[in-house]
């Protein structure tokens, strides 16, 4: 891989092969000394235009866990703030040296033109709407180890994950079906009618507008899978549904609709969640919910992500 900008840059192998690979550097996070040496010498830095809490922490841990000389800017405390361009910001910082950028952006498609300015390897770590192809390689690592075990992914062909909520401004359910359905996963996605995108009659996914019915295997079979998506009131400018109550019971994951799914059906989210909005506290802190698993799925992925950009072998000495 020479970047990562999108889950379609990922056929089946290579996507296979990032997700064994993290599974052998889960093993780093048992270690009383969580080191390896793999990226000494390196540097990565974390170009973050948009507030991020778990996305920015795992790259910076998984970044100093493979021993790279790790550095965060933040807009607002960069020279961005002054009015400097996004390429001039990208150009300044890879002419000190630097080996690969992680970079979130509000603006979609934003990540790619800095791939086009840089000589070093990027990584989207989420740009506008359109992607965010790291979080879909975590959550089909966390669907693996699910619906397999530790030690025993389970092969994600034929499985069956619904993706419900704000599709429309979701980078994370755009990258989850491209990636899911490259695994050989079916998915539906389900949102009422203002929250689904135009343009989605040509993913590669159902579509439907009744939860009760995808849940309960009533519309296209059984799930293997439920993933809520946050409702991103920052980025609505009108109003996409009456009110949150309504939301709520028609689309919110409560505590009868998670009665209608399988003991062993997990439920993801990419968090921050809105409890009470898009899913119930009892169905996020239940046993099903694979919420805190997805983050420690985080850090083991792109300890991967970042070591098969930069070190580039194909076998992992952990």
């Amino acid at each position: 891989m020479r970047h990562l900008l999108s889950a379609a840059d990922l056929d089946r192998d290579t996507a296979l092969a990032v997700l064994d690979t993290a599974e052998r550097m889960a093993a780093v996070q048992t270690r009383e000394v969580k080191k390896l040496p793999p990226l000494r010498g390196r540097t990565v830095v974390n170009l973050f235009f948009e507030d991020s809490t778990r996305t920015r922490s795992s790259f910076e841990i998984a970044g100093k866990w493979l021993s790279a000389d790790v550095i965060n800017v933040s807009a607002k405390g960069s020279s961005v703030s002054k009015g400097e361009s996004l390429r001039d910001t990208a150009l300044t910082v890879t002419a000190m040296g630097v080996d690969a950028l992680v970079v979130r952006h509000p603006a979609s498609g934003a990540v790619d033109r800095i791939a086009g300015w840089v000589d070093c390897a990027v990584v989207n770590a989420g740009d506008g709407t359109h992607e965010h192809p790291t979080q879909a390689l975590l959550d089909a690592y966390t669907l693996r180890r699910r619906l397999g075990g530790v030690g025993a992914p389970a092969d994600l062909d034929g499985r069956h994950v619904a993706i419900v909520g704000d599709i429309t401004h979701s980078r994370v359910a755009r990258s989850n079906v491209l990636l899911l359905r490259t695994l050989g996963a079916r998915v539906t996605i389900v949102a009422p009618p203002t929250l689904m995108p135009s343009g989605v009659a040509s993913w590669p996914c159902e579509t439907s507008w009744d939860l009760d019915a995808v849940l309960s295997g009533k519309a296209f079979g059984d799930v293997d899978a439920v993933m809520m998506l946050r409702v991103q009131r920052e980025r609505m400018s009108g109003g996409y549904f009456p009110d949150e109550r309504e939301y709520a019971t028609l689309y919110g994951l409560s505590p009868r609709r998670l009665d209608l799914l399988g003991d062993e059906v997990p439920v993801l989210h990419p968090g921050p969640m809105n409890r009470g909005l898009e899913i119930s506290s009892t169905a996020a802190d239940s046993g099903r919910s694979a919420v805190l698993d997805q983050v420690q799925a985080g850090v083991s992925v792109r300890m991967a992500v970042l070591y098969r950009l930069l070190a580039g072998a194909d076998e992992v000495v952990v």
